[in-house]
C-alpha cells in the first residue's frame, strides 16, 4: 500500500471515528459500552472543536474527497448539536413551568431520566 493511500485511509478513519463518538455524545446512537443512549453536550462540543481544528490545520493538504468528507461530517454534527441544544432549552423551559428540572445536558442527568 502506498504512503498516500495509507494516509488517506488513516485520515478517513480518524474523521469517521470522531463523527461516531460525537453522534454518541449527542445521544443520537447508543453507547457501545453501556448500550444506553447518553447525552454529553459538553463532550460533543469538544469533539466538534477538535474536528474543526483538524480541518483548519490540514487545509491545503487534503484531497478533494477528504475535504468533502470532513466538511460534510462537520456540517451534520453541527446541525445535530444545535438540534440537541434546542431540545435541551425546551426541556428546561418545560421543567420550569412544571417545577421539575430535566435538562439532560450532561451524562448523569440523562442516565437518571432513562
Amino acid at each position: 500500500m502506498e504512503a498516500k493511500e495509507k494516509d488517506h485511509l488513516l485520515f478517513t478513519q480518524l474523521v469517521v471515528m470522531f463523527h461516531a463518538a460525537t453522534m454518541q455524545q449527542l445521544g443520537k446512537v447508543q453507547s457501545s459500552i453501556s448500550g444506553k443512549i447518553e447525552r454529553d453536550l459538553v463532550g460533543a462540543q469538544g469533539s466538534i472543536d477538535i474536528l474543526d481544528m483538524l480541518r483548519e490545520k490540514t487545509k491545503g493538504n487534503l484531497t478533494a474527497d477528504e475535504e468533502r468528507l470532513i466538511n460534510d461530517l462537520l456540517r451534520e454534527l453541527k446541525l445535530n448539536y444545535v438540534d440537541e441544544v434546542n431540545k435541551n432549552k425546551k426541556q428546561k423551559a418545560e421543567g420550569e413551568k412544571t417545577g421539575r428540572e430535566g435538562t439532560g445536558d450532561n451524562r448523569e442527568e440523562t442516565k437518571k431520566e432513562q
